[in-house]
């Protein structure tokens, strides 16, 4: 029987008055319990329909006598198991001696499997923690950073919806709604208000005379009665339109920071002011199918032709012997030790899936995930 079907194992010691053979034990076994319960309950029936396994046999003489343990495997039910222990004990001798059989346990095999799995449960538990707990930190991290880069803020008495950097920027952006202003938030963009109506609000127009401001409007019919109702209250240095027929609150990421180019910082103060090319957009959009969860980094020239592409866990290495890298796009997280290496090499610009705990970040290298530029 093989030891994957097993259920119980029947453990029982004896004591035998001579010297006997395992042979004499097993045929004591088998013949004293043969016939007690019907035929189909005799050792040998249960053997051939794999009821009961190999019975095994460990015995010492000593002294005229002999003893010993006998181990019968059984995947039977528990009440077939103790009745064949039961009967067994009954077995009195062994050839012409006088025996005794005493029972010392069942034991069941399924337990002590559990116990096995459970224990290799665990530590596979504690293996793939300790693996991913720094990914899932970052993950975290990440997401606390994307709240906080997009959190709503209202500006004027007329409580209007703006991003967090409209106070702190020398350059203000004026849209004309809410989803607007949601939607230059997701592409990194915070110095931004919202008009909320055609008539415009006493607060963006003392603003406006405050600070460098851009008006960045629907392409549509609507965006031309705002326009022109705009310049005459308004002290506006630059006008920007969304394609013809297209809104803001739908552009793309990309669209929109195709659109904006070198016009206005598209990070806060602090943030670097490195341009995003109409021509990179195109190759990102390009490579993007073929290196998303591939877990690999592409590192391209000043030209946009690919240097290199390798495995991310390979990528540091690699960098090191590299020249003439100027974007380095991968399918992986953007972390601190990355971003050094990368600002040492000369490295412009870095786009990964996921941005980690990023505390100092150079002023000439630009940042950005896949899904701020719309690409996830």
């Amino acid at each position: 029987m093989h030891s994957s079907i097993v259920k119980y194992h029947v453990r029982l010691k004896f004591d035998v008055e001579g010297v006997v053979e395992k042979a004499d034990l097993i045929g004591a076994i088998f013949g004293q319990t043969e016939g007690l319960f019907g035929p189909e309950m005799n050792l040998n029936e249960l053997q051939k329909s794999w009821k009961v396994g190999r019975i095994e046999v460990s015995l010492e003489s000593k002294g005229d006598k002999t003893h010993g343990e006998v181990l019968i495997p059984m995947s039977t039910d528990i009440s077939t198991a103790a009745l064949i222990a039961a009967a067994v004990e009954n077995v009195d001798k062994v050839g012409p001696c006088p025996a005794h059989f005493t029972l010392l346990g069942m034991e069941d095999v399924r337990v002590s499997k559990r116990r096995v799995i459970v224990e290799r449960a665990k530590n596979i538990i504690k293996e793939w923690a300790s693996k991913s707990v720094s990914e899932s930190e970052e993950l975290l991290k990440d997401i606390m950073e994307v709240t906080r880069r997009s959190k709503l803020m209202t500006f004027g008495k007329e409580e209007l919806p703006a991003g967090p950097g409209l106070l702190t920027s020398d350059t203000i952006i004026i849209v004309e709604g809410r989803a607007d202003v949601i939607n230059l938030l997701r592409t990194g963009i915070e110095n931004v208000v919202a008009l909320e109506g055609v008539k415009i609000p006493e607060s963006v127009i003392k603003l406006s005379k405050e600070k460098k401001a851009i008006a960045f409007l629907d392409g549509d019919r609507g965006g031309d009665i705002i326009l022109k109702e705009l310049s005459q209250v308004a002290k506006i240095d630059k006008v920007l339109r969304a394609p013809p027929g297209r809104e803001v609150e739908d552009l793309t990421p990309i669209e929109v920071l195709g659109i904006l180019k070198k016009e206005v910082p598209t990070q806060p103060p602090e943030e670097a002011h490195v341009p995003f090319s109409e021509n990179l957009s195109t190759k990102l959009q390009e490579l993007f199918p073929s290196i998303n969860g591939t877990l690999e980094a592409v590192v391209l020239d000043g030209n946009l032709d690919q240097i290199m592409r390798v495995p991310v866990n390979e990528l540091v290495q690699r960098l090191e012997s590299t020249k003439e890298a100027k974007y380095l796009i991968f399918d992986g997280i953007i972390t601190q030790r990355l971003v050094d290496m990368a600002s040492n090499m000369g490295i412009d610009v870095i786009i990964g899936h996921r941005m980690g705990d990023i505390t100092k970040k150079p002023t000439d290298m630009l940042l950005k995930t896949f899904d701020e530029l719309g690409l996830e």
